[in-house]
């Protein structure tokens, strides 16, 4: 028996970096929210690092706004995951069509796609190796991290989904409130993109069609997610992670 460590079942990833972060202004007029430091570090190598905990040996970002800088930060990264560049100057393609332009990188297998603004504080298991652990392609076509609407810290929205008991996903109604609010990360497979529209759409279009075949699947994040969305929430945050690395 080989003694060699076993290759992790997902090891490639896409990490949403090209939007304009509108809702952080005015800082996000001269540096693009990835960028934008949270605790000492920037918001995408927080995520970057954690797909490198969870096995991730690859990982492909997309730039558009302030796209040199993020050119440059990410070329002085070191250690995993190796990063390709899907440069999206010319066009903004949002979260699907962004994906789309480059799925030649992730062949046939499944791949884990984060926003880069994805922020948490993690319970006793890294959450990136429990949602690959749980990820199961013969009933899931995708599988989100959610996390608790009423215990996120920085979020005021109605949540997203609800799930039941074998933790398939439904939407919320237009007038109710949803326990459940994307984590931004999730694993999707290529096959999805094959009927989609081309240039810019959105991942909910693929959730939705998920849902549709009842084959969207949810796993409740085991710590705190911090939505850092607006300048303000960037001190919020700083502070809970100060507080969660003095805790007894």
């Amino acid at each position: 028996m080989s003694d060699a460590p076993q290759q992790p079942a997902i090891s490639r990833a896409f990490v949403l970096a090209a939007g304009l972060g509108k809702r952080m202004r005015p800082i996000t007029a001269t540096v693009p929210k990835p960028l934008v430091e949270v605790a000492g570090k920037a918001l995408i190598d927080h995520a970057l690092d954690r797909a490198a905990e969870g096995g991730i040996s690859e990982a492909v970002v997309n730039i558009h706004w302030l796209a040199d800088q993020m050119e440059g930060h990410l070329g002085h990264r070191t250690g995993a995951p190796s990063i390709t560049i899907s440069d999206e100057r010319d066009a903004l393609l949002e979260t699907g069509g962004g994906v789309k332009k480059a799925l030649a990188h992730f062949g046939s297998e499944p791949f884990v796609i984060f926003n880069s603004d994805s922020f948490w504080l993690e319970g006793p298991r890294p959450n990136l190796s429990r949602l690959i652990e749980t990820w199961d392609p013969e009933t899931m076509d995708i599988l989100l991290l959610v996390a608790p609407t009423a215990t996120s810290l920085g979020y005021e929205g109605a949540g997203d989904f609800f799930m039941d008991p074998d933790s398939r996903l439904t939407w919320r109604g237009e007038r109710e409130v949803a326990p459940f609010i994307y984590a931004g990360v999730a694993i999707v497979k290529p096959e999805l993109f094959a009927d989609t529209p081309e240039g810019s759409f959105s991942l909910t279009l693929l959730f939705g069609r998920a849902i549709e075949r009842e084959r969207l699947y949810g796993l409740r994040l085991d710590g705190q997610w911090l939505h850092v969305g607006t300048p303000e929430a960037i001190a919020a945050a700083e502070t809970r992670v100060k507080e969660s690395a003095t805790a007894p």
